[in-house]
């Protein structure tokens, strides 16, 4: 529980601004109360936001007075029943809000109702499902993230490139925020934001020096196939040569840029959380590459597939015959070229071993496994991503992001990411997400209203599928 001094203070400072109009006095005492929660320790703020949803929320008996006479004003003209709706309306709003507004009105404000809010989060990600305090947890969520969608609406939002003459402070924290592909040292970020790549942020006036959103692009002469291709050292040395030494004084020659491949976007704010700025941002980066480089006709990613290893060791854990020799799983000569090599002085199954091979990431040692794995990892993954779902959706949250943008799955990649997170991750596979400038807006909302996956004939040509039965 909250100590004491701290229970008590609290609770006077928000009777005093939770319920009170804008004043100098409050906006002090405003201050004093954020002061205070910054100092709290993790249970100490999970139990001051208990207090407040308990004692600051809806007033139940006042919304069933005014809903009792809502109803009695139906029949007393229209500006009785205005005014009984409004007072409704203003019996619903809990009175917390109040407390907000005043917090946004500070300085750092917003971003201390941002990091309010990630802890709302995390209160609740903490919290039994049937608590009885989780609906007002939930409620207080929800308020905060509508009051942040309105403040963090696109058109509140500045893009910013970033290079390596911006700030020292704004270079930390992109290295920092970086979650796709971490930065290793000064010189990598270094490339990342230099010639032939670009770094895009998104920034909000209450919060100029945070990056809220950051997107990553190589400018190239052709949609890259690997994350080796862009950020290992070794490949942008051979870059070096192509396109004269990495440097600050290297002018860009368009005629060796054909492609923009968005490679990494990262929300940085943990408490704007289902906000989306992920598709504006893209958006504004095309208009900006475009402004830069007329000519560029090939926008895609380089996108990784979460989650597609757990599913495949999830289905691989199933029953062996039922599991491995499917329509989608092994064809029967896979199954047999993989039991030759695997069991020929091992007397453990086929999927014991593969399930063991998975869990270790050993099979990419063995060549010859490797090989033999590619095409039935390659249409698995295929699978993940065009036919598992979440209600009516793609399940892989990635695939769902581009897809609702309007992109189309244009190509599995083998072994693009050879890293331990990448191999963790999705088996080494990574996926290009095509978009096409004059189809985004009916693919998009094809897959909204539909569920319609768009996807390219080389990929459905992994699932034994092509365009016109791609629709069924």
């Amino acid at each position: 529980m909250l100590c004491d001094s701290n229970i008590q203070r609290m609770k006077l400072l928000l009777k005093d601004t939770a319920t009170s109009s804008s004043s100098v006095s409050v906006e002090s005492k405003t201050k004093l109360l954020c002061s205070i929660y910054l100092q709290l320790k993790s249970q100490e703020k999970a139990d001051f936001l208990r207090h407040l949803v308990m004692n600051y929320g809806v007033n139940h008996s006042s919304v069933q007075k005014c809903a009792r006479s809502f109803l009695s004003s139906q029949e007393q003209g229209e500006s009785s029943r205005i005014k009984a709706e409004e007072n409704l309306r203003s019996s619903l709003t809990p009175y917390y809000i109040g407390l907000f507004g005043h917090i946004g009105r500070l300085e750092g404000g917003v971003k201390f109702l941002v990091d309010l809010r990630k802890d709302v989060l995390y209160l609740l990600s903490m919290l039994e499902p049937n608590k009885s305090i989780a609906p007002n947890i939930k409620a207080l969520n929800k308020t905060l993230r509508d009051l942040l969608s309105l403040w963090f609406s696109a058109g509140f939002m500045r893009l910013q490139r970033v290079t390596w003459d911006s700030s020292c402070d704004m270079l930390q924290k992109i290295s920092e925020y970086e979650a796709v592909h971490p930065v290793r040292s000064w010189g990598d970020l270094k490339l990342r934001v230099g010639p032939y790549r670009r770094c895009y942020v998104f920034t909000h006036s209450s919060m100029p020096k945070e990056p809220i959103v950051v997107l990553h692009t190589a400018l190239t002469t052709e949609i890259s196939t690997s994350i080796q291709s862009i950020v290992n050292h070794a490949h942008l040395q051979l870059e070096e040569k192509l396109f004269q030494p990495l440097s600050k004084d290297v002018v860009e020659d368009p005629k060796n840029i054909h492609a923009a491949v968005f490679y990494s976007i990262s929300s940085t704010q943990k408490g704007l959380q289902g906000i989306e700025l992920g598709t504006q941002l893209i958006k504004q980066a095309v208009k900006d590459v475009l402004a830069e480089f007329p000519r560029i006709s090939l926008f895609s990613t380089l996108s990784p597939v979460p989650g597609f290893r757990d599913w495949l060791l999830l289905e691989l854990s199933k029953d062996e015959r039922g599991a491995l020799l499917s329509s989608f799983f092994l064809t029967d000569e896979e199954y047999t070229s993989l039991k030759d090599h695997l069991c020929k002085n091992n007397a453990v199954s086929v999927r014991e071993q593969i399930l063991e091979m998975l869990k270790s990431n050993q099979w990419l040692q063995d060549a010859n496994l490797s090989e033999l794995l590619k095409v039935p990892f390659m249409r698995l993954c295929a699978q993940y991503l065009y036919r598992e779902k979440r209600r009516g959706y793609a399940l892989n949250s990635v695939a769902h992001f581009h897809l609702r943008n309007g992109a189309c799955i244009w190509r599995l990649n083998w072994l693009a990411d050879k890293s331990p997170r990448g191999l963790t991750s999705s088996c080494g596979i990574m996926v290009n997400y095509r978009y096409f400038l004059e189809a985004t807006e009916i693919n998009s909302q094809r897959y909204i209203e539909k569920q319609h996956v768009e996807a390219s004939e080389q990929f459905l040509h992994l699932l034994g599928l092509s365009h016109h039965k791609s629709s069924l």
